[in-house]
């Protein structure tokens, strides 16, 4: 039987009123990588922080690894990895520092801690700036901070909000493999994104999220079968019901190259 890490269960939210999320129903299991999408205020982002603890007045039932999380405490937060979208980092510390001081809040000998964040560093070509303010740093050098912080403590179930962004082609094709390397390994994956073509390629399951509700879910071969599109991207657009993206293109052309206006 396979090993399910997390489920929601009827997940609702509501915000002034108006339901953010729907009754959101998924079970989630060991090794796999889900694609997590959808337009911008379908809800995902919010799925992501009542699953991170970040928020607690919805309703229905969320449990990772085996327990209901607003019953559990912050136990399962040992237990999880994060890389947000936008993240506030403490730019005075050197990557030495604050990587070191991630590991310890995680439970990690600061030693263990120190040397285990300096061998990530290394595979990533940071090893010459461990011990230089995060100040310092470009947005992609600050994204591989991010993306080792999370991954210190050698959790079990990694959430990752556009993990990629500001990454050079190398470390993009580096994490696209890491990712895949440690599912084989038995992480569970959460991957949200917009960046369609990463997202097709490294998911083994994808969950389309419209209105707050799940439109799709299912490999990008099934859901590529079923809608008879080419590439995720267009089977987003399908679901979405957006079908102007070349019509809106032409018009925004036709405004910036247009001398005069009425």
């Amino acid at each position: 039987m396979e090993d399910k890490v997390l489920s929601l269960k009827n997940l609702t939210m509501s915000y002034s009123g108006k339901n953010v999320l729907n009754g959101i129903n998924l079970d989630v299991y060991r090794g796999q990588i889900i694609g997590y999408i959808g337009p911008n205020g379908a809800g995902k982002s919010t799925t992501l922080k009542i699953m991170l603890g970040l928020i607690d007045n919805y309703e229905g039932t969320v449990e990772i690894l085996g327990k209901d999380i607003s019953k559990s405490g912050y136990t399962y937060k040992e237990r999880i990895g994060y890389v947000p979208e936008n993240a506030e980092i403490y730019d005075n510390l050197t990557a030495a520092e604050y990587l070191t001081f991630i590991g310890e809040l995680y439970g990690l000998d600061r030693e263990v801690a120190r040397k285990k964040a300096l061998h990530l560093l290394i595979e990533f070509d940071m090893e010459h700036v461990f011990h230089s303010r995060i100040s310092s740093f470009s947005k992609g050098m600050r994204q591989k901070v991010l993306i080792v912080s999370s991954l210190l403590h050698n959790p079990d179930v990694i959430f990752l909000d556009e993990p990629l962004s500001g990454l050079d082609a190398n470390s993009v094709m580096i994490i696209k493999d890491m990712l895949e390397a440690l599912a084989n390994k038995g992480k569970t994956i959460f991957y949200s994104s917009h960046i369609m073509d990463v997202v097709e390629k490294i998911s083994n399951r994808i969950v389309l999220l419209v209105d707050g509700e799940i439109k799709a879910d299912g490999s990008f071969e099934e859901l590529k079968a079923e809608s008879q599109k080419g590439s995720l991207e267009s089977i987003f657009n399908q679901l979405t019901g957006f079908d102007e993206h070349k019509e809106t293109a032409e018009h925004i052309v036709s405004i910036v190259t247009e001398d005069t206006y009425d």
